[in-house]
Order: C-alpha cells, then structure tokens, then sequence
C-alpha cells in the first residue's frame, strides 16, 4: 500500500506565526499521502474573552456551551482552518479544510454526563455541553479526496446528523482519521507539539522516552513519569496501533519528517 502520513499540530504551533510557518514547510516537504489535523484552542479562549464568553475548563477539557460553540465553529472551521489552507496554498499544496460535518466525514454524539476527577482530588459528574465522542470517520471518502491529490485539512468540529455540530478533541480527529485511512494506505500518525516528545521530566528536553508500549506505558502511568494531558494523547496512540495504523510518533513540530520523537509501538 502506498504510504501516508497524518500530522496533528496543536493550537499553540499554529497561532504562532514562526512555528507555523515552519511546520507549513516541513509538512510540505513530507513525501506521499497527507492529512493535518489542527487545534486551536488558545485562539478559541482569546476571542471569547473579546467577547464577553468565559471559557471554563475541566480536567483539560473545554466546557462548550451554546454561546462557547458558536466561537469554536468560527475559531476552528473558520479563522484558523482556512488560514493553514491557504498557507498550504501558497506551499503547492492543493488543501481542502473540512469538519467532520463536511461529506458526512466524521459523525459523532453529545458526551453524555461524565466522572470527572478534580484538581482536589474529588470526581464529580460534568455536562461538557456540545461536545462530541466520535462514532465513525468515513475512511472511503478521504481516500477518494487523497486519491485525487487533495490534501485534507481537518477542524476539530464534528457532527450529529441531526444538524448539530460538535467540538471534539483534535487528539482525537488525529486518531480516528488515522484508523479510518488504514485499510487504504500504510498510515504513520505524527502527534507533534512543543516539547521533543514524552519526556520523563517535563523540564528537560533531553530527557526522551525513545519507546513506548502498552505495558511501559501502564508502568510510566503508575510511577507518574506520564501524567496529565499527555495520558489521552498516549491513550489515542495505542487505540490507533491496535486498529491498524502502522505506527505512531509523538514529536517537536520542527521534528514531523518520521525520525524524531518518541515512538508508540
């Protein structure tokens, strides 16, 4: 099969000029099939605050109510996802930004009350409001568009089919875009962000776990070498192994050309 390469960027290298404009070129250059998968959110919390709209959130999770939606769907669909299509644009590359609700491309449904754990240390049951659990990616249709050597570029927004639009983890879209793609291609999933990878201590960059499995990464979670955001983040990469994706790499946004980071395998 032929090989592609599915890069999410987080929203802090995409709303900086330098580093998106770096990871615009260095994702340029990566050979074969691509996708990229952006955040957004630091933007989506600024232009709310223009606003007037609190952001609230919990356990690092947006809070998304009906006002907090309607900026997320002009952040994301909007401000930022055309501004990286043109970007592409202007790199050569024929880009097609898409939510999940565009050709039907990624369907989900409302989170229903969840348990979520503190900062003190309690749980407590947490309506994230319209926000979105992903049901399916429809893998058919962004083959066809890849095929056609269309570039996908994915908001984190998805939908319900009963004309709501959802705001979904990027993580996420990254993951199942991943899954959905790798019955048609050889699919490498590139996590990059600002840090060299998963580190064992956060304030040292050289500190890199080079490998991770499903047992050493139960063992880091365990100890407290992995905590926080980045238990999802490895959560989504193991998923993604397990269902197809050849291999996942969690890496530096000036790193995504597959031979730096660390590996999940």
């Amino acid at each position: 099969m032929d090989k592609l390469t599915v890069i999410k960027v987080g929203g802090k290298i995409v709303e900086d000029e330098a580093t998106l404009s770096q990871l615009l070129s260095d994702f340029s250059a990566i050979d074969g099939a691509k996708v990229l998968v952006h955040g957004g959110g630091r933007s989506a919390t600024k232009i709310a605050a223009q606003l007037g709209i609190e952001s609230t959130m919990i356990g690092g999770r947006r809070v998304t109510d009906a006002e907090m939606l309607k900026v997320v769907t002009m952040v994301y669909g909007g401000l930022v996802n055309k501004n990286i299509v043109a970007r592409l644009q202007a790199c050569g590359i024929n880009a097609l930004g898409l939510t999940g609700a565009d050709m039907n491309v990624m369907l989900s449904h409302k989170r229903p009350l969840k348990k979520v754990k503190m900062d003190d240390g309690t749980e407590q049951m947490v309506d994230f409001g319209f926000v979105g659990d992903v049901d399916k990616c429809d893998g058919k249709m962004l083959a066809t568009l890849i095929g056609e050597g269309i570039v996908p570029v994915m908001a984190p927004l998805t939908h319900d089919k009963q004309g709501n639009l959802l705001n979904t983890n990027a993580d996420t879209i990254a993951g199942e875009t991943a899954k959905a793609l790798a019955p048609y291609f050889d699919v490498t999933l590139i996590y990059s962000f600002e840090h060299a990878g998963v580190l064992r201590d956060p304030e040292d960059e050289s500190s890199l776990i080079e490998h991770i499995t499903a047992d050493t990464f139960e063992q880091y979670k365990a100890d407290g070498t992995v905590s926080g955001g980045m238990i999802p983040k490895i959560e989504n990469a193991l998923e993604a192994i397990s269902n197809g994706v050849k291999q996942v790499i969690i890496t530096k946004s000036d790193a995504i050309d597959g031979n730096h980071g660390t590996v999940i395998e």
